[in-house]
Protein backbone atom coordinates (compact mmCIF):
# COMPACT_ATOMS: atom_id res chain seq x y z
CA UNK A 1 0.00 0.00 0.00
CA UNK A 2 2.76 1.97 0.96
CA UNK A 3 6.15 2.85 -0.97
CA UNK A 4 9.79 3.18 0.18
CA UNK A 5 8.98 7.08 -0.75
CA UNK A 6 5.62 7.29 1.03
CA UNK A 7 7.06 5.79 4.22
CA UNK A 8 9.75 8.04 4.47
CA UNK A 9 8.06 11.46 4.33
CA UNK A 10 5.52 9.92 6.46
CA UNK A 11 8.32 8.84 9.39
CA UNK A 12 10.01 12.48 8.69
CA UNK A 13 7.09 14.34 9.06
CA UNK A 14 5.76 12.32 12.23
CA UNK A 15 9.14 13.30 13.86
CA UNK A 16 9.14 16.77 13.22
CA UNK A 17 5.29 17.13 14.26
CA UNK A 18 6.03 14.68 17.87
CA UNK A 19 8.90 17.29 17.71
CA UNK A 20 6.95 20.74 17.53
CA UNK A 21 4.40 19.85 19.85
CA UNK A 22 6.42 18.26 22.46
CA UNK A 23 8.94 21.53 22.65
CA UNK A 24 10.27 21.61 26.14
CA UNK A 25 8.14 18.76 27.63
CA UNK A 26 9.20 15.39 28.64
CA UNK A 27 10.41 12.63 26.85
CA UNK A 28 6.63 10.51 27.78
CA UNK A 29 5.01 13.99 26.39
CA UNK A 30 7.18 13.13 22.84
CA UNK A 31 6.64 9.72 22.72
CA UNK A 32 3.12 9.94 23.06
CA UNK A 33 2.56 13.17 20.45
CA UNK A 34 4.71 10.32 18.31
CA UNK A 35 2.70 7.73 18.30
CA UNK A 36 -0.88 10.01 18.15
CA UNK A 37 0.70 11.98 15.40
CA UNK A 38 1.57 8.66 13.63
CA UNK A 39 -1.71 7.57 14.02
CA UNK A 40 -3.74 10.58 12.84
CA UNK A 41 -1.49 10.47 9.56
CA UNK A 42 -1.76 7.11 9.22
CA UNK A 43 -5.87 6.86 9.39
CA UNK A 44 -5.84 10.21 6.80
CA UNK A 45 -3.91 8.49 4.00
CA UNK A 46 -5.32 5.04 5.06
CA UNK A 47 -8.81 6.92 3.99
CA UNK A 48 -7.74 8.68 1.00
CA UNK A 49 -6.39 5.41 -0.59
CA UNK A 50 -9.16 3.73 -0.23
CA UNK A 51 -11.36 6.42 -1.86
CA UNK A 52 -8.78 6.70 -4.51
CA UNK A 53 -9.78 3.01 -5.25
CA UNK A 54 -12.82 3.27 -5.43
CA UNK A 55 -12.57 6.32 -7.83
CA UNK A 56 -10.37 3.66 -10.09
CA UNK A 57 -7.63 5.69 -9.61
CA UNK A 58 -4.45 5.64 -6.88
CA UNK A 59 -2.51 7.97 -4.61
CA UNK A 60 1.09 8.88 -4.19
CA UNK A 61 1.62 10.52 -0.81
CA UNK A 62 4.81 13.47 -0.60
CA UNK A 63 6.55 15.67 1.43
CA UNK A 64 4.62 19.31 0.76
CA UNK A 65 7.35 21.17 -0.91
CA UNK A 66 6.55 24.83 -2.44
CA UNK A 67 8.15 25.20 -6.17
CA UNK A 68 7.56 28.94 -7.33
CA UNK A 69 7.26 32.56 -5.57
CA UNK A 70 5.21 35.27 -5.90
CA UNK A 71 2.34 35.69 -8.15
CA UNK A 72 4.70 36.31 -11.36
CA UNK A 73 4.90 33.30 -14.01
CA UNK A 74 8.70 31.70 -14.07
CA UNK A 75 9.56 32.53 -10.53
CA UNK A 76 10.87 29.29 -9.37
CA UNK A 77 12.78 27.93 -6.30
CA UNK A 78 15.96 26.38 -7.91
CA UNK A 79 15.31 23.65 -5.37
CA UNK A 80 12.18 22.98 -3.96
CA UNK A 81 11.35 24.44 -0.72
CA UNK A 82 10.44 21.41 1.68
CA UNK A 83 7.80 23.14 3.46
CA UNK A 84 6.20 20.28 5.12
CA UNK A 85 9.98 20.34 7.17
CA UNK A 86 10.51 24.03 7.95
CA UNK A 87 6.76 25.25 8.75
CA UNK A 88 6.28 23.30 11.56
CA UNK A 89 9.66 24.32 13.10
CA UNK A 90 9.53 27.94 12.12
CA UNK A 91 5.90 28.58 13.45
CA UNK A 92 6.76 26.98 16.90
CA UNK A 93 9.75 29.17 17.15
CA UNK A 94 7.99 32.76 16.19
CA UNK A 95 5.09 31.81 17.88
CA UNK A 96 7.26 30.54 20.99
CA UNK A 97 5.33 27.29 21.54
CA UNK A 98 1.83 28.51 21.36
CA UNK A 99 0.94 28.16 17.16
CA UNK A 100 1.80 24.32 16.10
CA UNK A 101 1.65 24.09 12.01
CA UNK A 102 0.68 20.44 11.15
CA UNK A 103 0.05 20.29 7.51
CA UNK A 104 2.98 18.60 6.00
CA UNK A 105 2.29 16.23 3.79
CA UNK A 106 0.20 16.52 0.05
CA UNK A 107 -0.92 13.73 -2.73
CA UNK A 108 -0.71 13.07 -6.37
CA UNK A 109 -3.34 11.46 -8.04
CA UNK A 110 -3.09 9.08 -11.06
CA UNK A 111 -5.87 7.24 -12.36
CA UNK A 112 -6.21 3.38 -13.23
CA UNK A 113 -6.76 3.82 -16.64
CA UNK A 114 -7.38 0.07 -17.06
CA UNK A 115 -9.98 -0.73 -13.99
CA UNK A 116 -11.85 2.47 -14.56
CA UNK A 117 -11.83 1.23 -18.43
CA UNK A 118 -13.38 -2.29 -17.60
CA UNK A 119 -16.58 -0.20 -15.57
CA UNK A 120 -16.93 2.81 -18.13
CA UNK A 121 -15.29 2.24 -21.06
CA UNK A 122 -12.19 2.74 -23.01
CA UNK A 123 -13.03 5.90 -23.86
CA UNK A 124 -15.19 6.85 -21.04
CA UNK A 125 -12.75 7.76 -18.73
CA UNK A 126 -9.59 9.93 -19.12
CA UNK A 127 -8.03 11.40 -16.46
CA UNK A 128 -9.20 12.36 -12.73
CA UNK A 129 -11.33 15.80 -12.30
CA UNK A 130 -10.89 17.71 -9.57
CA UNK A 131 -14.19 16.83 -8.43
CA UNK A 132 -12.53 13.28 -7.79
CA UNK A 133 -9.05 14.46 -6.25
CA UNK A 134 -11.52 16.68 -4.09
CA UNK A 135 -13.38 13.74 -2.74
CA UNK A 136 -10.36 11.62 -2.15
CA UNK A 137 -8.70 14.91 -0.13
CA UNK A 138 -12.30 15.42 1.84
CA UNK A 139 -12.13 11.30 2.99
CA UNK A 140 -9.10 12.19 4.79
CA UNK A 141 -10.24 15.57 6.67
CA UNK A 142 -13.83 13.90 7.62
CA UNK A 143 -11.77 10.36 8.68
CA UNK A 144 -9.84 12.94 11.42
CA UNK A 145 -13.04 14.63 12.31
CA UNK A 146 -14.90 11.13 13.36
CA UNK A 147 -11.22 9.95 15.05
CA UNK A 148 -10.89 13.86 16.87
CA UNK A 149 -14.58 13.05 18.52
CA UNK A 150 -13.61 9.28 18.91
CA UNK A 151 -10.93 10.56 20.76
CA UNK A 152 -12.90 12.50 23.12
CA UNK A 153 -15.12 10.26 23.64
CA UNK A 154 -13.00 7.42 24.93
CA UNK A 155 -11.50 10.45 27.10
CA UNK A 156 -7.78 10.79 24.67
CA UNK A 157 -8.62 14.79 24.56
CA UNK A 158 -5.12 15.12 23.57
CA UNK A 159 -5.49 12.84 20.53
CA UNK A 160 -8.98 15.15 19.97
CA UNK A 161 -6.83 17.97 19.88
CA UNK A 162 -4.09 17.09 17.49
CA UNK A 163 -6.98 15.12 14.73
CA UNK A 164 -8.75 18.78 14.76
CA UNK A 165 -5.65 20.52 13.96
CA UNK A 166 -4.37 18.22 11.72
CA UNK A 167 -7.79 18.80 10.05
CA UNK A 168 -8.07 22.36 10.19
CA UNK A 169 -4.33 23.05 8.90
CA UNK A 170 -4.86 20.32 6.04
CA UNK A 171 -8.06 22.51 4.79
CA UNK A 172 -6.49 25.59 4.24
CA UNK A 173 -6.95 26.41 0.82
CA UNK A 174 -3.16 27.21 -0.12
CA UNK A 175 -0.80 25.64 -2.48
CA UNK A 176 -1.22 21.72 -2.71
CA UNK A 177 -3.19 21.04 0.37
CA UNK A 178 -6.05 18.89 1.10
CA UNK A 179 -7.87 21.93 1.46
CA UNK A 180 -7.02 24.06 -1.90
CA UNK A 181 -7.61 20.20 -3.71
CA UNK A 182 -11.49 20.14 -2.24
CA UNK A 183 -12.23 23.82 -2.55
CA UNK A 184 -11.41 23.52 -6.20
CA UNK A 185 -13.46 19.90 -6.33
CA UNK A 186 -15.92 21.13 -4.59
CA UNK A 187 -16.58 24.70 -2.63
CA UNK A 188 -20.04 23.36 -1.35
CA UNK A 189 -18.10 20.25 0.58
CA UNK A 190 -15.31 22.47 1.12
CA UNK A 191 -17.64 24.53 3.10
CA UNK A 192 -19.34 21.98 4.80
CA UNK A 193 -16.08 20.56 6.00
CA UNK A 194 -14.93 24.00 6.84
CA UNK A 195 -17.46 24.65 9.65
CA UNK A 196 -17.46 20.94 10.90
CA UNK A 197 -13.49 21.60 11.43
CA UNK A 198 -14.87 25.11 13.43
CA UNK A 199 -17.05 23.98 15.44
CA UNK A 200 -14.17 21.41 16.57
CA UNK A 201 -11.81 24.20 17.15
CA UNK A 202 -14.45 26.06 19.13
CA UNK A 203 -15.10 22.61 21.38
CA UNK A 204 -11.72 22.62 22.01
CA UNK A 205 -11.00 26.30 23.23
CA UNK A 206 -14.19 27.09 24.83
CA UNK A 207 -15.37 23.61 26.68
CA UNK A 208 -12.19 21.59 26.54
Amino acid sequence: MLNKKEITAILIVTLVLAFTISLMKTLNIFLYSLIAVFLIIIINIIAKKVASYYLDSEIEIKLWEIKRYGFKPRRYFKNPFPAGIFLPIIFIIFSLGYFKWMASLIFDVKPKTYRAAKRHGLYNFSEMTEDHIGLIASAGILVNLIFGIIGYLINFPEFAKLNIYYAFFNMLPIADLDGNKIFFGSIVIWSFLAVLVLIGLGYIFLLV
